[in-house]
């Protein structure tokens, strides 16, 4: 089988070719987008986040018939032209809990100590505090948007830290009640936390969720923490929300020059741990493939969701 890695790291080539012998294999460092210029036979393709499936990309694979992202969103890839051709997709659901959740603190664990200014201040030679007074996390309110994976990781690390939990979800998990959790609705969460946390996917559901008449619910004195998509926050609210913003992701990076941001680079589920799960989820959907078997992190269900919405 003719099978292309796009976006790939030479530890993903040795991994993968190992794993897959006796298929024709042909890896990419760049996008698909780069670096598919003509028409290819490829049956299967792996992308990452920075590639786009487009109407253009797809005329040029006229043999595809899988399509594998190596990450959990979704959103760079257009559900809507798959469907239509009956191609399947597949992610990698629930490699990241730990790392990501365990980022969105330390953005956090910044925001409320500034662990970065002194750290950097020491570095300069600079050991003056007294205008570094922090907050404690203990008995603080935790709001979690989602309950995945990542947003259950993050529930018990709050439980942790002995903070109170709410949370508002599509579907009330069983961790719930485990912790003892709130399950409120999306502007009670929004109003009576003292820490918001976003754990949900971007779909037509959940983008500008965080709208304008939304944000006004937020406490003056509220954080923000987004790991999971820019575009769930509207976009003009990263310019004029007075909040604390700490972001993994932005719908609009100029944002970041702001005080009262702290950003990182779309780097939260950047570990060891997390990238050989990633590897590891993505060969077995990709054997599945191979093997005519059911995908074990099949898209089919959510693109013809979001394509019978985009479509009504």
């Amino acid at each position: 089988m003719k099978i292309a890695f796009f976006e790939t790291k030479p530890e993903e080539r040795a991994f993968f070719s190992e794993a897959l012998k006796g298929h024709e294999l042909s890896f990419f460092s760049g996008t698909i987008n780069e670096e598919l210029r003509s028409e290819a036979d490829y049956e299967a393709v792996s992308i990452f986040v920075h590639s786009r499936i487009t109407d253009e990309i797809l005329r040029k694979l006229p043999k595809l018939r899988y399509l594998q992202t190596r990450s959990t969103g979704y959103d760079h890839v257009k559900c809507q032209a798959l469907y239509e051709r009956g191609l399947l997709v597949s992610n990698v659901a629930g490699y990241g809990g730990p790392a990501v959740a365990e980022f969105a603190f330390s953005l956090l664990l910044n925001a409320t100590r500034h662990t970065h200014v002194a750290l950097e201040r020491s570095r300069q030679g600079i050991f003056e505090y007294r205008d570094l007074k922090g907050i404690e996390l203990f008995g603080k309110r935790l709001g979690i948007l989602g309950l995945g994976t990542i947003g259950q990781r993050m529930a018990r690390i709050g439980k942790g830290f002995g903070m109170e939990l709410c949370a508002w979800s599509r579907t009330k998990k069983p961790i719930v009640e485990e912790l003892g959790m709130d399950f409120l609705s999306l502007e009670e969460v929004l109003s009576l936390s003292d820490v918001v946390m976003i754990a949900l996917p971007l779909t037509p559901a959940t983008e500008n969720l965080i709208d304008e008449k939304r944000a006004t619910l937020l406490k003056k004195e509220a954080i923000l923490v987004n790991v999971a998509r820019g575009e769930i926050i509207q976009k003009s609210l990263y310019h004029t929300l007075p909040n604390i913003l700490c972001l993994d992701v932005t719908a609009d990076p100029a944002c970041v020059a702001r005080p009262n941001v702290l950003y990182t680079p779309h780097m939260a589920y950047y570990t060891r741990e997390a990238l050989r799960r990633i590897m590891e989820i993505s060969l077995r959907n990709m054997k599945a493939f191979i093997a005519g078997e059911p995908l074990p992190n099949c898209l089919r269900l959510a693109c013809e969701k979001e394509y019978s919405t985009n479509h009504q």
